[in-house]
């Protein structure tokens, strides 16, 4: 025998509370025995309490906004589980849709994958801010129906967690119709594609609601993609006074101050958001911005972490790759370019960056191996050229070396550096007149070079012209001990 109902579970994004609390208020006004996450349960309970009052409760009502669908094709997102879990235990599933939300948007068709693809062929009903009243009367509609659905008893501790959001929920005041406004006008700032929209209705939901964290969140983002760094760290800074514990204010503030260019202030917020909730991407930019600041240690040491939580994550090995190079650890970076490329083989910086990494140890055939595949992705990379051509030097490949400099200075007219390598390619061919031609060029291009200088004083030696070979040498050593000056 069927009978009507009247527990619910109500599955939600945080970003979405306040119609969350809404529904569940009007529902318990209304006899309804309601169960959402309001208060965050404690990591190592959430799981159980969750599954347990999913399968407890007749009514699964998942809310449903632009914003709601943006992780769900994250493995191990919480929305898409509790989804699932109602679907495979057959609850009255009853999608609420609220500002913006449209099953048919690219966007959101695309976060429908694998289990949840059937959620849009469930009779759903949108609740508009303005109209919430008679929508709550519509939606009890929607539950008065008699179930055949098995319910599964929670356990005591499941129970007193119950009671304990309850009572959380009940002790709010109720939600008005200005909050619900704000959150529509966040959902249509976060379905906007241009950022002067994004920004326009974020503002609007920040002068509905003054202390809207997320919104000055989103407004920071938004503010950041069109070079506004130094609002968009107020808005994460706002966001942060606000919420003092927001993992993502301290993280997307990070960002943006990396691009006003404080790195310091950027490793601080990275830190922070660390501390709060670690994730491979904290891990990660703050792995950039510590290779910013040269400390190549405790770069490979967050690269390392991001990787730990995130084995996939190709660009943590390639710049892990980087680091390492820098801290002279050659074969550590080869593993780790090696790595980036089995994840993602047409990575072509990574072939680059592995061939100057085997250069540095020594494997020349390797190092112009890498450096022929990277041409292959990117054949007026002029950078490649030069060092496929030093590679061919220390190879004692002289012709290709200079064919391959050759290149680079078509590509890069001014690059002085490559009319330095291939005099050097050039002296070693014997074409001494090329090569003194090359590091005249070189010389006039960058006239404080002591190489080129201490290289031209080596062909003049070798044509027998002591004296201007001399004068060479002289000046090669004044612009050194001129720079070791500076650097002192």
């Amino acid at each position: 025998m069927t009978r009507v109902e009247k527990t619910v579970f109500i599955s939600y994004r945080r970003t979405n509370v306040p119609w969350a609390l809404a529904i569940s208020q009007s529902l318990t006004h209304n006899g309804f025995d309601v169960f959402f996450d309001y208060q965050k349960i404690a990591s190592g309970d959430f799981e159980r309490v969750i599954l347990e009052h999913i399968r407890a409760r007749a009514h699964f009502l998942v809310l449903l906004a632009p914003s709601a669908l943006e992780h769900c094709d994250t493995p191990g997102d919480w929305l898409r589980r509790e989804i699932e879990e109602a679907l495979e235990t057959r609850r009255n599933v009853v999608p609420l849709m609220l500002e913006g939300f449209d099953f048919g948007a690219p966007a959101i068709a695309s976060k429908l994958t694998g289990k949840l693809e059937v959620l849009k062929r469930y009779n759903g009903m949108t609740v508009p801010a303005e109209y919430f009243s008679a929508a709550m009367t519509k939606l009890r509609t929607f539950l008065d129906v008699p179930l055949d659905a098995v319910l599964h008893p929670t356990s005591e501790f499941a129970q007193q967690a119950a009671k304990d959001q309850q009572a959380a929920a009940s002790a709010e005041p109720p939600v008005q119709q200005r909050e619900l406004t704000a959150q529509e006008w966040f959902e249509r700032g976060f379905k906007a594609a241009d950022s002067d929209e994004k920004m326009r209705c974020y503002t609007e939901a920040l002068r509905i609601k003054p202390n809207y964290a997320e919104a000055y969140i989103n407004r920071g983002i938004a503010r950041a993609k069109k070079g506004r760094f130094n609002g968009a760290v107020k808005d994460f800074t706002e966001a942060i006074r606000l919420q003092p514990a927001l993992a993502k204010a301290y993280y997307n503030r990070g960002n943006a101050r990396i691009d006003n260019d404080d790195v310091d202030g950027a490793v601080e917020d990275y830190t922070e958001a660390i501390r709060l909730q670690p994730e491979a991407e904290a891990y990660y930019n703050r792995g950039n911005a510590r290779i910013d600041k040269g400390d190549f240690d405790r770069a490979v040491e967050d690269f390392t972490a991001a990787i730990r939580l995130h084995p996939d994550h190709v660009k943590a090995y390639h710049n892990r790759g980087n680091a390492r190079i820098d801290k002279g650890d050659f074969d550590g970076a080869v593993e780790d370019f090696t790595a980036a490329l089995q994840l993602k083989p047409d990575l072509e910086v990574a072939y680059y960056n592995r061939g100057r990494a085997r250069a540095n140890k020594g494997d020349f055939d390797g190092a112009v191996e890498d450096f022929t595949t990277t041409l292959q992705f990117m054949p007026d990379f002029a950078h490649a050229y030069n060092d496929r051509g030093r590679a061919r030097i220390d190879n004692d490949d002289f012709d290709g070396a200079v064919e391959d400099f050759t290149e680079a200075i078509r590509l890069q007219p001014d690059d002085a550096g490559a009319y330095n390598n291939r005099g050097v390619a050039r002296a070693n061919k014997k074409d001494l007149d090329g090569a003194l031609e090359d590091f005249t060029e070189a010389i006039r291009l960058q006239p404080d070079d002591a190489g080129s200088y201490h290289n031209r004083g080596n062909a003049r030696v070798k044509k027998g012209d002591m004296e201007l070979a001399q004068r060479d040498f002289d000046k090669a050593e004044l612009l050194k001990s001129q720079r070791d000056d500076l650097s002192k």
